[in-house]
């Protein structure tokens, strides 16, 4: 009889785990299924509002004298010098072949009127953009205004009843969240994918010269570019812009622009067809852990003043060198992008607290915001006409490129047969000063170049790898 008791008690325990066992998986599958149905009506709500945006460059080359084309295409020497080498001989002078070169890329409506948010780099110097809508309709568009400081743009066209995106507030997203990438991804329209927000607040990328990414592993490829990153209320949290890969393709690391950057970018794209950003004038760099002691921070937080410019709205607050920033208008700064960015999105002439700590006590100052100043079209046309793009050395460009506690202007590319390649300068090289006057970034690259572009022939001290040269470019 024991035994019996013993047996129908096991029996009953196992029975009771059973059930438990069985409605919590039915359980579970009734939270997918909710879930599953969620993302499927966000994505139905979202997709009408996403477009594919087809954009092509024209441009003229000269063509190749018929008899020569056998030599060129089957010369031994192709190998080692490469097909570009060759194309500069294969032409004949005169004869002009007109090219067409397409892109795609995405966007989504962001006004009734017809205004589309997009990046920089999908309508970059396009001749003709095409527009299609989910529901087929195609439209010509025409460029409102880009940014590649940010690579966005605004381009609009001319349609009646578009759907419009809602936009969310990327500054309440966390790491973790599930989002949603639609996009046209090879040419694929209306592709969704699913993710969560890996990281924010990424700098340093290395992409464009304002960096504050989400990061995200939703799947993003080619084409899709410009389109909208979804939070689960069916709002536009990001711009998807960039991936990380190896292979060219999704490998996991996608970022995107955050909304919040983007809305004040879109809005002066639209108003004024141009972007005006903040001004503080101060020359700032990490806190690193020897920095936090000798400044007597308790751990490395804020961004470090190194200068300030005389008679800039920093000046004038009263801030000094050596004072550490840890607030703006009312925001904690985190890193140098942090406070940059901050800055950039600030409307010159508009009066906001700046916090710093000095000698240990904090102080707080108001500060008037001034304009950043653009280079001047002279100095625009000087570097094409050097033939060179220029960025700002990051601290993990350096790290790779061996460039570690120097400083310049990184070099990115060199148009072949310009004055900068003829003059023997390279992708990868480090410019550190201009007409013997030292540059530490493209700012006071411009600032300098503004001075030389008179005279004839630009003086420049380049770094390659572990050794600096002297190169004369002659201007043409």
């Amino acid at each position: 009889m024991k035994h019996k008791k013993i047996f129908c008690m096991v029996m009953m325990t196992l029975l009771v785990s059973f059930l438990i066992a069985h409605n919590g998986a039915l359980a579970s599958i009734e939270e997918a299924k909710v879930l599953s149905k969620g993302l499927a009506d966000v994505s139905s709500e979202v997709k009408p509002v996403v477009v594919n945006i087809s954009s092509v460059k024209i441009f003229q080359s000269r063509q190749m004298a018929p008899e020569l084309d056998p030599f060129f295409k089957d010369h031994p020497f192709r190998f080692f010098f490469g097909d570009e080498f060759f194309e500069r001989f294969r032409q004949a002078p005169g004869e002009r072949r007109q090219y067409r070169q397409q892109g795609l890329g995405s966007g989504f409506i962001v006004d009734k009127r017809g205004y589309i948010l997009t990046n920089n780099h999908v309508v970059q110097d396009a001749d003709e953009i095409t527009v299609t809508l989910a529901d087929r309709r195609t439209f010509d568009a025409k460029i409102i205004g880009t940014d590649p400081k940010s690579d966005l743009a605004v381009i609009k066209i001319e349609g009646k009843d578009l759907p419009v995106a809602k936009l969310g507030d990327s500054d309440k997203i966390r790491v973790g969240e599930i989002v949603l990438a639609v996009g046209s991804p090879f040419g694929l329209m209306q592709t969704v994918t699913s993710g969560i927000i890996s990281a924010k607040g990424r700098a340093n990328v290395g992409i464009a010269d304002y960096e504050d990414f989400i990061q995200t592993d939703a799947a993003i490829n080619p084409g899709n570019s410009g389109g909208p990153l979804i939070n689960l209320d069916g709002e536009v949290i990001g711009i998807n812009a960039a991936i990380v890969t190896r292979s060219g393709g999704y490998q996991g690391i996608g970022f995107a622009i955050p909304i919040n950057m983007a809305k004040i970018i879109m809005d002066d794209l639209i108003q004024r067809g141009k972007v005006t950003r903040g001004w503080l004038g101060v020359s700032i760099q990490e806190i690193t852990d020897d920095l936090a002691k000798s400044f007597g921070l308790e751990k490395p937080q804020g961004v470090l003043v190194a200068d300030v410019t005389e008679g800039s709205p920093a000046d004038k607050a009263g801030i000094k060198r050596g004072d550490v920033v840890m607030g703006l208008a009312g925001k904690e700064i985190q890193d140098v992008a942090h406070l940059r960015n901050q800055v950039a999105a600030l409307e010159p002439g508009q009066t906001v607290e700046i916090s710093v700590i000095r000698d240990g006590k904090k102080k707080t100052m108001r500060v008037t915001i001034g304009t950043l100043s653009a280079p001047g079209l002279a100095v625009v046309d000087a570097v094409k006409k050097l033939g060179l793009e220029i960025q700002d050395l990051t601290p993990e460009i350096a790290d790779r490129l061996g460039y570690e506690g120097q400083e310049g202007v990184l070099v990115t590319n060199v148009v072949p047969g310009s004055p900068g390649q003829l003059a023997g300068l390279e992708r990868g090289d480090l410019i550190q000063e201009v007409n013997r006057m030292k540059v530490t970034d493209v700012d006071s690259f411009n600032q300098v170049l503004a001075k030389a572009i008179e005279s004839k022939s630009v003086l420049f001290l380049v770094r390659h790898g572990e050794y600096s040269r002297y190169l004369v470019m002659r201007m043409k």
